[in-house]
């Protein structure tokens, strides 16, 4: 049996940590994430508010473990969606003739040029912004990158033994996809939903900063980010966690793809 690598195990480690800390906010948070209470006010850290509090007087550890809900929650929406839309797209590609492929893979090619955040504004000044919104276009931002890593995938396992058999044997192409190709890439499916839940987390939180992402007053990220601007001089540290956990996000989720990747693929590992 292989061991498991240091990316793996680090990147596992730090999820893990996440999703410990927003279950937790659920039944527990040193204080109401959004009490505002004006007598403590930009407040240093002590033991009654471990990271201080913010202009006001909210106090910022219960914003950060509420925030990883949010976080978390418009991670799974977003990939989820890119999973649905992207995969069967990507396995339809690899298994039908080669103009519908083209057709298919082009139509991609233009959608990949509308960036996450560009595509999340867009949606944001037509249907409003909201959880929803970026969660919807975070999603449809990524489907061409399920699609285009799935009908690799696809491709090679369609070029198998048992899948040449199956088509001889007059196998209709659904039971193929349904039996021989998705089991065969699900380990790219995996490895490219944790490279795509850390784009979901920094997207989730460039909108939230921008305006366009999770509404007041449900903590975020990237909105405490952005009220922390007029303090960046005189309170550094309300831009520093969440500018922090955003950073362990991202690279937590990261480490795990890479780990991951290694993991089903030995290759990958063997020439480091």
């Amino acid at each position: 049996m292989r061991r498991l690598n240091a990316s793996l195990i680090a990147g596992g480690v730090i999820v893990g940590g996440i999703v410990l800390m927003a279950l937790v906010s659920f039944v527990w948070t040193p204080y109401d994430a959004t009490l505002v209470d004006p007598a403590s006010r930009l407040a240093q850290p002590s033991w009654e508010h471990w990271f201080g509090t913010d202009k006001f007087g909210r106090d910022v550890l219960s914003q950060i473990m509420v925030g990883s809900r949010t976080t978390l929650f418009v991670g799974v929406v977003a990939v989820g969606v890119a999973a649905v839309i992207g995969v069967p797209l990507g396995v339809l590609a690899a298994m039908v003739r080669r103009w519908p492929s083209e057709l298919i893979m082009r139509a991609n090619d233009l959608l990949l040029a509308f960036p996450a955040l560009l595509l999340a504004i867009m949606f944001g000044a037509v249907f409003g912004a909201s959880t929803l919104t970026a969660m919807v276009a975070i999603g449809i931002a990524s489907v061409p990158s399920f699609a285009r890593v799935i009908r690799s995938g696809a491709l090679q396992v369609m070029r198998t033994e048992y899948v040449l058999a199956a088509r001889a044997a007059g196998r209709q192409p659904l039971p193929i996809a349904l039996r021989h190709v998705l089991p065969n890439v699900t380990s790219l499916i995996t490895v490219q939903a944790s490279v795509s839940f850390a784009i979901a987390v920094l997207a989730e939180a460039a909108l939230s900063f921008l305006g366009y992402g999770t509404p007041p007053p449900t903590p975020s990220w990237g909105r405490m980010l952005q009220e922390s601007q007029e303090f960046l001089f005189t309170a550094p540290r309300l831009a520093v966690f969440p500018g922090v956990a955003i950073a362990i996000a991202v690279l937590g989720f990261n480490l795990l793809g890479d780990g991951l990747r290694d993991r089903f693929d030995p290759k990958l590992e063997d020439r480091r």
